[in-house]
């Protein structure tokens, strides 16, 4: 399976107020196996950016006057997460600000290109409910360390949501070594090693009382092989 863990950085809060996305990060999985490939960029978001973003995570406008516009990179990341399974920590946040730079330009929402989307925050409430469940309390639940994580920055919080990702989900790591240790017949047992079958073949008595058994069971009408027999 291919996943894709996501994160952005935005200009506010709400995209439906006009804010815009100003980093993407998205790092990818494959069979819960990092590949080590990923798609990241900060974007000119061609507008002001709260003071209390800005707090968060640290990007100013000045840094982002040379970088690209999102419609510059909307078809490169759109073919990177292609027929991915999205994980996202609060996905309607990241999602919603997705689809409102991709309808600025004429694009399908997000939900057309991936295969699926989980929110790994929906996820962390309903297995710790009434805990804080934000991505710095789910590094010290599971022992994950995010010391370098002193401000919000997409492609680190991507790679620690997919070390969380994998904690919250441990159970299945078994599963999928089991898949990936099988191996063909034709590896494991060479034919020339194979002894013989021995077949034992039924008796005139054994015959007999099997013949009985199948007579009984068609005269309660369970017993369809004297019909296939005929065919």
């Amino acid at each position: 399976m291919r996943q894709i863990f996501l994160d952005t950085e935005t200009t506010g809060l709400y995209a439906a107020q006009g804010h815009r996305i100003i980093e993407i990060a998205a790092v990818e999985m494959i069979n819960r196996r990092p590949t080590n490939n990923h798609f990241h960029v900060y974007l000119n978001p061609e507008r002001e950016i709260d003071p209390g973003a800005q707090e968060v995570h640290g990007i100013t406008l000045e840094f982002l006057q040379d970088k690209p516009l999102f419609q510059s990179i909307a078809h490169e990341l759109l073919s990177f997460i292609h027929d991915a399974e999205l994980v996202i920590h609060n996905a309607p946040f990241d999602i919603g600000f997705l689809n409102a730079e991709l309808g600025r330009i004429g694009l399908p929402p997000v939900e057309n290109t991936s295969r699926n989307i989980v929110d790994t925050l929906k996820m962390a409430k309903e297995s710790r409910p009434g805990q804080r469940n934000n991505l710095d309390a789910l590094c010290r639940h599971f022992g994950i360390d995010n010391s370098k994580r002193t401000l919000h920055g997409a492609l680190l919080d991507a790679e620690l949501l997919a070390e969380v990702y994998m904690a919250m989900t441990r159970g299945q790591d078994s599963l999928m070594m089991e898949l990936d240790q099988a191996q063909p017949l034709s590896q494991t047992v060479q034919l020339q090693d194979m002894k013989p079958l021995i077949v034992i073949m039924a008796n005139d008595m054994e015959t007999q009382a099997h013949q009985l058994y199948l007579e009984s069971l068609q005269k309660s009408g369970a017993c369809l092989w004297p019909s296939v027999e005929k065919v």
